[in-house]
């Protein structure tokens, strides 16, 4: 790597001050040394094409210190993993069904309403915030905390011992099952609050708990369901190696290096999802996991089939009538017909709904108003509850005005 002497020099000289602050506030120097080591490169990519940030220890530590977060919440979810191995009796080709799934599938009770157990799942399984619920959900977060605390009252009161339901109940909860699956990886792929894009521990349990569901399996077009998720899941977190830069700001799906993606995830969820879709009837996580599949499968940015993913947002669109979804299908419209055709679908959704604002920006911007795309990213900063994306949108304003 050829590095300019000033900013070689620079580094050589940040690098004993940045470690010394890490290793205090973390207590473990070896680790706090690896982290630093991982910053330093990072920077010596960087800097050279960017520019010397204008707090460049504050850089440095920052990018250090997130290495050590994502470090130690790996550590963390390994060691639970290898104690629950250690624990637990494993029967051949059985899968072992851990206390997890067992709340799992106990909060997902048939007394309660769909939506009441998600969110108490959500809680319960997922350690999410009743706040980080409630904007799931896109409702207030009063509203969540009383469904959670009745959904909570009605469980205790239906007297049902803690253990998993007969299988012949297994496909009445199924459902919600997978929704609170679902919703637990999309919050720890891109969480709705916080310092950092993603929740690796999140998102990894929740991929831990789907293949628990799947390898039980429950026959039918449940199945197809359940595999349809878990292959969502594994086509969309392979891509989590590109999508921060090194100081971790959201990099767009086009301008990620598709090099960096888990290509052993990926063919795991094409085989997925290529038998799911034989096997019967179509649900929206199949779908869902055929339109990150067409991602998946492009070469490049330019190289995507953006028709077959528009034609695969109108059917889940039709089947869910999800807003996420219309805001989805408005992208894809926009890279198949311009960016009127995608601002049209979005003129429809409620203001208030996650990313409208920073979508209509985007849709601007490409069709040459650049005063409406500043307007709407101002305004998407103005609620960002996650800081990365708020560095992101940061970034966005600062190009346009010429600040960056």
């Amino acid at each position: 790597m050829n590095v300019p002497g000033e900013v070689e020099d620079l580094l050589r000289e940040l690098a004993p001050q940045v470690l010394g602050t890490l290793a205090r506030r973390w207590g473990d120097f070896d680790a706090a040394e690896d982290a630093v080591q991982e910053a330093l490169i990072a920077a010596a990519t960087h800097w050279p094409a960017d520019g010397i940030p204008e707090r460049p220890s504050g850089w440095l530590l920052q990018t250090a210190s997130r290495r050590m977060v994502d470090q130690w919440r790996s550590d963390v979810a390994r060691r639970d993993r290898e104690a629950r191995v250690a624990t637990e009796p494993h029967a051949a080709g059985v899968a072992q069904e851990d206390d997890t799934l067992t709340v799992l599938f106990l909060c997902c009770h048939p007394a309660l309403t769909p939506t009441s157990a998600v969110a108490l799942t959500l809680r319960a399984v997922g350690g999410l915030t009743t706040a980080e619920i409630a904007r799931a959900f896109l409702v207030p977060e009063a509203t969540m905390a009383q469904r959670i605390s009745r959904a909570k009252q009605r469980i205790v009161a239906s007297g049902e011992p803690f253990a998993m339901p007969a299988p012949e109940e297994h496909p009445a909860r199924l459902r919600s099952v997978l929704q609170v699956l679902y919703l637990m990886f999309n919050e720890g792929y891109a969480g709705s609050a916080g310092s950092d894009l993603t929740r690796v521990d999140l998102s990894d349990e929740a991929i831990r708990l789907t293949r628990l569901v799947h390898a039980a399996g429950h026959g039918g077009r449940d199945d197809a369901e359940v595999a349809g998720l878990l292959a969502l899941m594994l086509l969309t977190d392979a891509r989590r190696p590109a999508r921060t830069d090194a100081a971790g700001v959201p990099v767009t799906l086009a301008d990620q290096n598709r090099a960096l993606w888990d290509h052993t995830r990926i063919a795991e969820g094409l085989t997925l999802l290529d038998d799911a879709i034989g096997s019967g009837a179509v649900g929206e996580y199949q779908l869902q996991a055929a339109i990150a599949a067409v991602h998946d499968r492009a070469t490049s940015a330019d190289a995507t089939d953006w028709p077959q993913i528009l034609a695969l947002y109108g059917l889940l669109e039709r089947l869910t009538g999800s807003p996420v979804v219309t805001l989805n299908r408005a992208v894809a419209a926009a890279m198949v017909d311009g960016p009127a055709a995608g601002l049209d679908i979005l003129a429809r959704l409620d203001d208030s709904l996650p990313r409208l604002d920073q979508l209509r920006a985007h849709l601007h911007e490409l069709a040459g108003d650049r005063d409406l795309a500043l307007a709407h990213y101002r305004r998407a900063a103005g609620r960002a509850t996650n800081l990365a994306e708020g560095r992101y949108l940061d970034a966005q304003i600062a190009r346009l005005t010429g600040g960056g």
